[in-house]
């Protein structure tokens, strides 16, 4: 499970150093891609795997199913974290995400998510309410 929020810093590279508290469920590698409202998800290749099964069920036949798997797996890139912890984030996603230097990473249950501190606190801040509104929805009577 990935859970906190980092604000660790992209390298000249295009490197990331992964929080050291997800490296060792990441250790024998993970997929970056393309997440929603323009962040970048890491998934375990466990997680991946399973989430890809998922999408084989899916029927082909609906263009939403063909829409999401393209532009999910058109981006994805598998890494495997050097020494260090690092992972590079090829520049088509750095692109897509908007990511410079700086960046927040935050763990997200099942998967950890990268933002543009900029879009990240702007999301954070629209959303607050709605977490907020959220609650009673996700957790009735408690």
């Amino acid at each position: 499970m990935f859970f906190g929020t980092y604000t660790p810093k992209l390298d000249d590279k295009g490197r990331l150093f992964l929080p050291a508290k997800f490296r060792e469920e990441l250790a024998e590698g993970l997929v970056v891609t393309r997440g929603q409202e323009r962040c970048l998800t890491i998934w375990s290749l466990e997680d991946f795997g399973r989430l890809t099964e998922r999408l084989q069920q899916a029927p082909v036949t609906v263009k939403g199913t063909r829409d999401y798997v393209r532009m999910l797996f058109a981006a994805a890139s598998q890494e495997v974290p050097d020494k260090q912890g690092r992972i590079s984030i090829p520049p088509v996603l750095r692109q897509y995400a908007s990511l410079d230097k700086d960046v927040v990473v935050i763990g997200s249950m099942n998967r950890i998510e990268i933002w543009d501190p900029t879009a990240w606190a702007e999301y954070s801040e629209q959303q607050e309410q709605v977490f907020a509104d959220l609650s009673d929805e996700v957790f009735p009577g408690g």
